[in-house]
Order: C-alpha cells, then structure tokens, then sequence
C-alpha cells in the first residue's frame, strides 16, 4: 500500500489523539508471527510434497521427515492463510519458505539492528530501514529508541527508494486516492513514500507500492517519536525485488 504524496486528495477521519501512547519494549518479528490463522475461504489442502518440506516442517515444529502429512498441510496452510500467501493450499514452496526463512533472519538481529554500522550514528534522531532484512527502528546516535520491527515495503516494480531522506509531511488520517486505502499515521519521506499503518501481515507477499507498511502499534509509536525534518536512511535490497 503507497502513499500518493502532498498531492492526494486527504479524507480526514474523526480520531481521538489525546490517549497517551504507552511505552512499548522491543517488539520482535517472531512475537508478531504468532497467533490463530484468520478465518478464510481457501483451496483443498494439497497432499503434495514440496521442495522445502523439511526445512517448513522444522520452523512450524512438526516432526522432519520431509513428507507431507495431513498435519503438515493444515499447518503449513494456516500459516499461509495469516500471511496472505496465495494458493494458501499447504504447498511447502518457495514463497512459503522464503517468508519463513526472512522471518528467522529477523528474529536473529536481536537488539542490535545497526550491527553492520549502515545507519547513520552521526546525525541524532534517525529513522532506519533495512529493506535486505525488512526491518525497521529508531537510533539516537548509537542509541536504540524503538524496534527493531518488522516492515513490508515496496514490491518489484514499486521499490521503497534507498538513501538519505528527511520527514517532511505527516497525516495522522491521510487517505490514498491513488490506491483507495487508508493510511492512519502516515509520515512522507520522499514523494508519496511514506510510513504508515496497513492492515495486512508484515510478511504479506508481495509487498508494498513503495510505502513502508508498519503494524498499527509500530505506526503509532513512530508517529509518537518522529517530526517534520527528522532523518531517515533506506539501504539494501527486499528480497524478491
């Protein structure tokens, strides 16, 4: 989901902006992996074996034995069917694979995002996002504000811009008449590229319009710690692009 930039039309919608945020701890890509799978039409589930049985059946847990059981395919579906991966018919396949493989790589960054240095540490407040891991946090200098949290940003085609960028425009109820979405605590970086708030998994294939996707709690904080004029620095590469 995109921004459309100063130039779109903006819907204001009624929003009570006077409860405080509460301080949030580090929020990690496993926590928000986990949960119930949505309710949803869906294919038949597959009795095929897919080429990354073994490594699928490891991350959900299930027993690795490289053949597709029942079980597996009901498992493997209900991941699919959370994060949006179509045909969500229990396949373990490369798209499947390839989400769970960036989730454990996300997972793995811990505390300490800006190990490799490629954000800036010299210019205060800055707002990081690696679109290689897709994550994304906060650093005062060397110190970790908020994050690291999982983002979705733009797709082939629709790459998130990489380089140095600075917020210049925020709309807690901006509204995209270009793709007809809401986009609650949108903040503009670099035309209509932004950070907002979408309702779909971060880890929903295949990705954004260029926009940095962020679930309502990381929206909301970003929009509590961010102002017109602060830096963001984009780098890397999503996966798939």
């Amino acid at each position: 989901m995109g921004g459309t930039g100063t130039t779109g039309t903006t819907r204001r919608i009624s929003r009570s902006t006077t409860a405080a945020l509460a301080v949030t701890g580090l929020v990690t890509p496993l926590t928000l992996a986990l949960g119930a799978a949505p309710a949803q039409a869906a294919p038949a589930c597959t009795a095929g074996t897919g080429p990354y049985q073994k490594k699928v059946e490891k991350f959900l847990g299930r027993p690795v034995d490289g053949r597709q059981s029942t079980a597996d395919c009901r498992a493997i579906k209900a991941f699919q069917t959370k994060h949006g991966i179509t045909p969500n018919a229990g396949y373990a396949g490369s798209v499947t694979w390839g989400v769970m493989d960036l989730m454990t790589k996300q997972k793995a960054v811990g505390t300490n995002p800006n190990r490799d240095g490629r954000c800036p540490v010299n210019k205060g407040r800055v707002a990081c996002v690696n679109l290689t891991l897709q994550l994304s946090w906060i650093q005062d200098g060397r110190t970790l504000v908020y994050g690291p949290v999982p983002v979705r940003t733009g797709r082939n085609g629709d790459e998130t811009r990489t380089g140095a960028k600075k917020i210049y425009w925020r709309n807690i109820d901006h509204y995209s008449t270009l793709y007809n979405v809401p986009m609650p605590y949108a903040q503009f970086f670099d035309g209509g590229q932004a950070f907002h708030q979408a309702s779909v998994s971060m880890w929903n294939p295949p990705g954004s319009r260029g926009c940095v996707n962020m679930t309502k709690t990381a929206a909301k904080k970003y929009w509590s710690l961010l102002r017109n004029g602060d830096d963001v620095h984009i780098w890397g590469r999503k996966p798939g692009t």
